[in-house]
């Protein structure tokens, strides 16, 4: 039984997670030889202020980004 762990920043949609449970859900099925209900997906979303990269948080670089525009 696979399970797929996947961590997202936070503010996509349900609807998103949903459709990328299903699109994950079946790659899992074509590439593993599973059946579906056998698939786990557990997507844990992230506050932006503790997703960092290059030193900075995604909220910091979110901020620079918008004040470059």
């Amino acid at each position: 039984m696979p399970i797929i762990q996947i961590q997202v920043l936070k503010g996509r949609s349900n609807e998103q997670i949903k459709n990328l449970i299903v699109d994950v859900t079946d790659a899992a099925v074509k590439n593993l030889f599973v059946k579906p209900e056998q698939v786990r997906v557990l997507v844990t979303e992230v506050e932006d202020t503790h997703w960092g990269a290059g030193g900075f948080t995604m909220n910091e670089i979110k901020s620079k980004a918008a004040q470059r525009k």
